[in-house]
């Protein structure tokens, strides 16, 4: 049948099962939305503040189910203004289709009003990208950018489509999408090495990394780390793939790991990494990383192998795939004094924090006391997302919703309503830092305008808190420009924009806060008042390995 190419997008939506879309309308990409208004009863769009807020929305909806997120802009700002939510999905390998419109086809090329080359400007934070002249294969294009975004790595897709181009009309069938397969075979002789590597080791670490989480790996993980018998750390991505509730589990890894992790991979003899990049943040000083052991990755991603550190071996493919076939090649192995000397560093270095102020920390483990550990915590970049990882225990995957790669500032709010739209039965909680709330809280008012009921907790500590305390320890404390010495009234903010507004400033007062946000149905921010100077411990200093850890008692006995 013939439908035009505004008809094509939303159909194509359809058949990829799309029920939900971010975005904000303009000029350009008018006909889609008018066809959109028509299916509103089948794909539900959320109008959110800003377009980068789209972006994080789809970005949290794909980190929360698993399934592809879609956004919406219009040309010209409205592209750009998604950028940085396409380059954060990029960093950490989510699954995104940004849909944006330009001016028409005879315009293109000629500064025309709110024309911009947005296919090249996100050229190197794409998976890929196209630019769509022919209304003929916008449907093909459009189901090739689904398959692209959620095969192999996945990561964000753009496809640009010319206004005439919505409105011409083209030949349409229905197809039902493919299920995605992966197109390699796994390598006989890489698995052999893995397995003999594994039997050889007498003190094996475990590393996961966001692979794990993205290829659905869980289960198989938990049974590879008793097959091996070996302690498991993580990255800040990896978080919920293995569970922090388990004696296994020692924190995780790296700048802020626990001296546990930081201290065993420093000693083991062979370290297993699953789905991780080898990031600066975890490896410290990279000519120092895990240097008695040898180093055994399986990636999804070829190019990741010997990028940032040398390995022994590795193996490519499917990480789920993978350590199905690994647990059944290997025999049980056993390391009981290995394993003693981990659990013997967890109960001497501890995670601490200072025991009757309200803290980051203990904002943290209230939240995880009152969900019982079974909310989606998303957060922003700073201290707030390093007590975040470090003190609610995650047993779950796709419950801990980050910029990890990017580090965006201005993340968490966007991407707690694209969760929550995508869990609705989950409690949907975004900590974020007062600097990071300023970045993009204006969508609270998208979560009050479609009645989406996150809750806000805004950590304030009145500065930018991981900047000053670089400052605090190695620029001589001197403070520029990370004071946030203002006026802004954040219980004021939210109940001008609708949304419910309570400030804390005790333990007492935050815990009655948050129990009573997680009866309102509503959204609700709660403003927790923190010291300035409070810190994120341990510490890798930079350019340390991260045997080298130090925490406040080390440096206090430093500076004696």
């Amino acid at each position: 049948m013939q439908l035009t190419g505004s008809q094509i997008v939303i159909e194509c939506l359809k058949e990829q099962g799309v029920d939900t879309v971010f975005g904000y309308p303009g000029g350009a990409i008018l006909n889609v939305y008018d066809e959109l208004y028509k299916h509103s009863n089948e794909i539900t769009h959320i109008l959110t503040s800003h377009e980068q807020g789209a972006a994080h929305a789809a970005d949290g909806y794909a980190r929360a189910t698993g399934k592809v997120g879609v956004c919406f802009a219009t040309s010209g700002p409205g592209a750009t203004n998604l950028v940085t939510g396409i380059a954060t999905a990029y960093m950490d390998s989510i699954p995104v289709v940004a849909i944006t419109c330009n001016v028409g086809v005879a315009l293109l090329g000629k500064d025309s009003f709110q024309e911009i080359d947005i296919a090249g400007i996100t050229m190197p934070i794409t998976k890929h990208n196209y630019i769509v002249k022919d209304v003929r294969k916008l449907a093909e294009t459009i189901r090739k950018a689904f398959v692209i975004a959620k095969s192999g790595r996945p990561g964000p897709v753009l496809i640009d489509i010319p206004k005439d181009v919505t409105a011409e009309k083209a030949e349409y069938q229905s197809v039902q999408p493919g299920v995605c397969c992966p197109s390699w075979e796994i390598n006989e002789e890489e698995i052999d090495n893995a397995v003999k590597m594994i039997q050889k080791s007498k003190k094996p670490y475990i590393f996961v990394g966001g692979g794990a989480v993205l290829s659905g790996a869980s289960e198989e993980l938990r049974a590879f780390a008793e097959k091996v018998d070996a302690p498991v750390t993580d990255s800040l991505m990896g978080k919920g793939a293995f569970p922090g509730t388990d004696t296994r589990y020692t924190g995780m890894l790296g700048m802020h790991g626990t001296k546990t992790s930081n201290y065993g991979v420093s000693e083991c003899d062979l370290l297993i990494v699953l789905g991780a990049r080898f990031s600066d943040r975890v490896t410290g000083n990279a000519k120092k990383f895990a240097k008695n052991a040898k180093i055994l990755q399986v990636d999804v991603d070829a190019a990741e192998m010997n990028k940032n550190v040398l390995i022994t071996e590795g193996v490519v493919g499917d990480l789920k795939v993978v350590l199905s076939i690994l647990n059944k090649r290997l025999e049980q192995q056993s390391h009981p004094q290995w394993m003693e000397k981990i659990m013997d560093y967890k109960e001497k270095y501890p995670m601490t924090y200072h025991p009757e102020a309200l803290t980051g920390p203990y904002v943290v483990e209230e939240i995880y006391r009152q969900t019982g550990g079974d909310a989606v915590i998303v957060t922003e970049v700073g201290q707030h997302q390093m007590w975040a990882a470090q003190f609610y225990k995650y047993t779950m995957p796709r419950t801990f919703l980050t910029s990890g790669g990017l580090g965006t500032m201005g993340y968490g709010l966007g991407a707690s309503l694209g969760a929550k739209m995508g869990r609705p039965d989950k409690v949907v909680v975004n900590v974020a830092g007062d600097g990071c709330f300023r970045m993009n809280m204006n969508e609270i008012a998208t979560a009050v305008r479609h009645n989406i009921p996150v809750i806000q907790v805004v950590v304030n500590n009145h500065v930018l808190g991981m900047v000053r305390q670089w400052q605090n320890l190695f620029y001589g404390q001197r403070y520029s420009a990370t004071v946030l010495n203002d006026a802004v009234d954040f219980v004021k903010l939210a109940e001008a924009m609708g949304a419910k507004g309570i400030r804390a400033a005790s333990r007492e007062e935050f815990a009655d806060a948050f129990a009573r946000a997680l009866t309102l149905g509503k959204p609700v921010v709660i403003d927790c008042q923190i010291d300035c100077d409070d810190k994120v411990w341990p510490m890798v200093a930079p350019g340390a390995a991260i045997s080298e850890a130090f925490d406040e008692k080390d440096l206090a006995e430093k500076n004696k």
